[in-house]
Order: structure tokens, then C-alpha cells, then sequence
């Protein structure tokens, strides 16, 4: 796979297009989402996500070199990576959060009962038999099998702007590892005003806030983005770390099993953007980074030096 070309100008093209209209839409959402109507914020954060992809139409940068078509053969291992890694990392991290917190876990369900309830769905899943622990039984194995799938072309307009992108070009700039640090504190910062405005990911009352929960999820974006952007280049195609972002997305069940008087420790976890759940794919990330890349022959690219 060739690598992406983007000159320095295209890159600041790319920057004001995917920042500056995304951050508009983020203050946009936050409005509505502080006013209570959840459900036009619900549809700005997808549009949001595809100001990416039109950063780097705006700029022209060559989406070619992206691998559109999967040449997979030989590489299984990696779609599996992909598609369960999110979810092992998401286990791993919130079990962690709950053994150090144990009197957070809400083994009543109150907190996904109280969303359930205001949804409107409750009394539909009790008609039918379905208990909570049934109802987190099913999304569990749909969050590691479909919808994954379902979120991944979402997703794309995410990682086409980042991971095909803002990581070539970082890393030709800085080399592999801090191209990608750099890469995903710029993708955490993305994030920014809808976490501030709205409080998107953390709520607005966690831990250190205001200002704790930007720098943390910075941290989990560099973390994430590692993982995304290994991906990436073990697959030379756009596709699969678009199905890891879409498998993280779909994986949030521990995000709901602390007790709502624990709602202000979101920052420490038990999702894996907390402090203390990120842990184990900060292990990962960093095995990643202190690995020693190989070449592949034949002069197809597969890792800065």
C-alpha cells in the first residue's frame, strides 16, 4: 500500500475543515443537549464524525492510497484484533475499576433501569420477559458481533481524516511514535467542546472537572489511536480500523453498572476512557510501540522507521 501524500498546505486545509466545522456542529449539539432534546444531538454527533472525510476532500489529499478494497488473505488474526480486542480491553479495565471500587458496582441496575425507563423501553422488555440481565446479555453479544459492523461506516468518516490521513503525515514528520501521540491528542481535542459544553464522555460533574476530562480522554484517544493506526498498517486497508472504532463505540456496558451516587468517579472509570480502567490498553499500546516493526518485500509500505 502506498503511503498517503499530504503537503503542509493541505494539511492546514484539512485541520480548519475538520476542526472548525466539527467544532461548530459539537457547540450546535451541546445547545440542544443542555436544553434536553436528545434527540437532534443524537443525530449531529454522526454528521459530526464525517468532518474528517470532508477535511481531506476539501484538501484534495489522495484518498486512493487508503486500501479500499481488503486484500485480506493471511490476515484474519487482525479482523478478529479489530473486532474483539475493544471488548477484551473494555472487560479488563472495568473488572479492574471494580475491584478497586466494589461498593460502585450497581448489582441492582439501577442507573440502566433509569435510562431504560426514560426511553420508554422498560415496561416493553418486562412484557416480554426480558430482565435486565437478559437485556445486557443480548447487547453484549450484539456489541461483539453486529453492530460493530453496523457503527464501522460511521466510523469511516472518522478514520479516513485520521488514520488515513493525519497519521501518515504526522508520522513522516515525526516518526512512528510520536506522529502517533501527537495524532491522537489532536483526535482527543476533536472531542473537546461537546465534552465541555455538553458533557459528553464524563458527564459534567465527574472528578477534576472541567478541565480533568479533556486531558484523560486525550490520553485514551493516544492510547486508542495506537491501537487503531497498528491496525491499519497489518491490514493496509481503511476498513478495519474503521471496525475497531466502530467495535469501541459499540462496547460501553460497564459504562452503566455504577451506581448513580458513583456517577462523578466516570473520570477514574469504569468505561475504558477512565483513568484506571484505560490500563490494560495502555499495556497493549505501549507493547505495540516497543515492538520492533518488519519490513514487508517488494516495496509495499507497512511502517515508518
Amino acid at each position: 500500500m502506498e503511503k498517503t501524500k499530504m503537503s503542509k498546505k493541505q494539511f492546514v486545509i484539512y485541520m480548519a475543515v475538520a476542526f472548525g466545522l466539527a467544532w461548530i456542529l459539537e457547540m450546535i449539539a451541546s445547545i440542544f443537549s443542555n436544553n434536553g432534546n436528545q434527540m437532534v444531538f443524537a443525530v449531529i454527533l454522526p454528521i459530526t464524525m464525517f468532518m474528517p472525510f470532508l477535511g481531506v476532500l476539501v484538501a484534495r489529499i489522495p484518498l486512493k492510497g487508503m486500501g479500499w478494497i481488503p486484500h485480506l488473505k493471511g490476515k484474519l488474526r487482525y479482523v478478529f484484533f479489530a473486532l474483539w480486542m475493544p471488548a477484551l480491553l473494555s472487560i479488563l479495565g472495568g473488572v479492574l475499576f471494580f475491584v478497586i471500587f466494589p461498593d460502585t458496582f450497581d448489582s441492582e441496575f439501577l442507573t440502566l433501569r433509569g435510562l431504560l425507563e426514560e426511553a420508554g423501553a422498560l415496561e416493553q422488555f418486562e412484557a416480554q420477559g426480558i430482565t435486565i440481565p437478559i437485556y445486557l446479555l443480548i447487547t453484549s453479544v450484539q456489541a461483539v458481533t453486529i453492530v460493530p459492523f453496523m457503527n464501522m461506516f460511521v466510523a469511516l468518516g472518522e478514520e479516513v481524516g485520521w488514520r488515513g490521513a493525519l497519521y501518515p503525515y504526522l508520522k513522516e514528520k515525526l516518526g512512528v511514535t510520536k506522529g502517533r501521540i501527537v495524532g491522537g491528542a489532536i483526535r482527543g481535542a476533536w472531542h473537546w467542546p461537546i465534552m465541555i459544553f455538553a458533557g459528553y464522555e464524563y458527564g459534567k460533574e465527574y472528578i477534576g472537572a472541567p478541565v480533568l476530562g479533556p486531558i484523560v480522554f486525550c490520553i485514551s484517544t493516544i492510547m486508542m489511536g495506537i491501537l487503531l493506526d497498528y491496525v491499519y498498517e497489518k491490514t493496509e486497508t481503511i476498513w478495519l480500523p474503521s471496525l475497531m472504532h466502530g467495535a469501541t463505540n459499540a462496547f460501553t456496558i460497564f459504562a452503566y453498572l455504577v451506581k448513580p451516587e458513583y456517577s462523578n468517579m466516570a473520570i477514574l472509570g469504569p468505561a475504558y476512557i477512565g483513568i484506571i480502567s484505560m490500563i490494560p490498553m495502555i499495556i497493549v499500546a505501549v507493547i505495540i510501540c516497543v515492538k520492533k516493526p518488519r519490513k514487508k518485500e517488494g516495496g509495499h509500505y507497512v511502517t515508518y522507521q
